[in-house]
């Protein structure tokens, strides 16, 4: 077995007893105001170029869609051209759409950083810029304390060599990117770098969770 995914193990089996925390603040979530009249949740994510997280996120059981867009700055109405070329202090980032009765939010997270490098600051495979930076955002205090515990859990594992520069910060904007970034590898299954790098970036995931894909992604 890769030796990353025996060390995540390690990791989760760490952070079992999160599992019975969340399983508790699960109900104080679903009791609150924003909550209640939802079926769906939604987190948000970046881990460099949105074409290959959103990939990813959408192969995984429990998760109903998944948006490209712009976060973690402060322009408002930021375009890709600009965020691309470093112009603003926005990152790649995507809005994943989820029902928490199949999926919950710490398994979000074990597709999260089971499929990039945390460690890896201000770049993600061959994509550099403060535009690919690793961030995880929180809603509410729950997703903060699961974060900053998976990050712990994470560091005292012993998987990476390297400290983990994942920013922890709280949700603020989303902007949806351009209409034809989105599904773009499914749109788009001969273009180089999705064929160069998102399509690895995927299937490296997949070989590592089979338990956490959607039953149509099983053999992708």
């Amino acid at each position: 077995m890769n030796i990353f995914k025996l060390n995540l193990i390690a990791v989760i089996a760490m952070l079992s007893g999160c599992y019975e925390v969340q399983k508790s603040n699960d109900q104080i979530i679903q009791n609150a105001t924003e909550i209640q009249n939802l079926e769906m949740s939604t987190a948000y994510f970046a881990s460099g170029c949105f074409w290959c997280v959103e990939a990813v996120f959408e192969s995984v059981k429990g998760v109903d869609k998944v948006i490209s867009g712009y976060s973690g700055g402060r322009e408002k109405n930021p375009t890709y051209n600009q965020v691309a070329a470093g112009r603003t202090s926005h990152a790649e980032a995507v809005k994943v759409i989820y029902n928490p009765k199949e999926i919950s939010f710490l398994q979000l997270l074990d597709v999260y950083y089971g499929s990039h490098d945390p460690t890896a600051l201000n770049y993600q495979g061959p994509d550099y810029g403060s535009q690919y930076r690793s961030i995880a955002f929180y809603q509410n205090e729950v997703e903060k304390s699961l974060i900053n515990k998976y990050i712990k859990a994470l560091e005292a594992s012993g998987v990476y060599s390297k400290p983990i520069v994942t920013e922890v910060i709280p949700f603020e904007i989303f902007y949806d990117a351009e209409e034809y970034h989105q599904d773009f590898e499914i749109k788009n299954p001969n273009n180089r770098y999705i064929l160069n790098v998102s399509v690895p970036r995927l299937k490296r995931f997949q070989r590592l969770f089979p338990e956490l894909l959607k039953e149509n992604n099983q053999d992708h």
